[in-house]
């Protein structure tokens, strides 16, 4: 692997993951096609691509800046999985719930990784999660 980004946990990570949502979005209907399909793969695909473009940094405070847009996708497509279930699209929650806990561990990952690359307390940003210390306890699509 030449890149530095195909090294990164968080990328492989964030790879599997897309693969997950493209799997969930190919099942939404038709004339989703250009709203919420188009929606979850884009933020999905951009996870990835900030990481990988975020490696290429010159400083850690510009990967950090690349992370955080990397976090804000990934929520982003934690929305549409809830959205995705409130309008009842995909019948197997199964699938709903392999990717939260994916998206869960991913954030964990992205957060930790930003947070070891911050070189300054002071900086703006969302705090990771509390929650996600309770890893595999909560269950939205039940």
């Amino acid at each position: 692997m030449p890149f530095k980004f195909e090294k990164l946990e968080v990328w492989q990570l964030s790879l599997e993951y897309l693969k997950l949502l493209y799997r969930i979005s190919a099942r939404l209907p038709s004339d989703e096609r250009y709203n919420l399909k188009s929606q979850i793969r884009r933020a999905g695909t951009s996870i990835n691509l900030n990481i990988a473009e975020g490696s290429t940094s010159q400083t850690d405070a510009e990967q950090t800046r690349f992370l955080g847009m990397a976090i804000r996708s990934l929520y982003e497509t934690v929305s549409c999985l809830h959205i995705i279930h409130q309008l009842d699209y995909c019948p197997d929650r199964e699938d709903l719930r392999i990717a939260y806990r994916a998206a869960e561990r991913l954030s964990i990952k992205l957060h930790n990784m930003r947070k070891a690359l911050s070189s300054s307390q002071n900086q703006l940003r969302e705090p990771a999660p509390e929650y996600f210390s309770a890893l595999g306890e909560a269950d939205p699509f039940a």
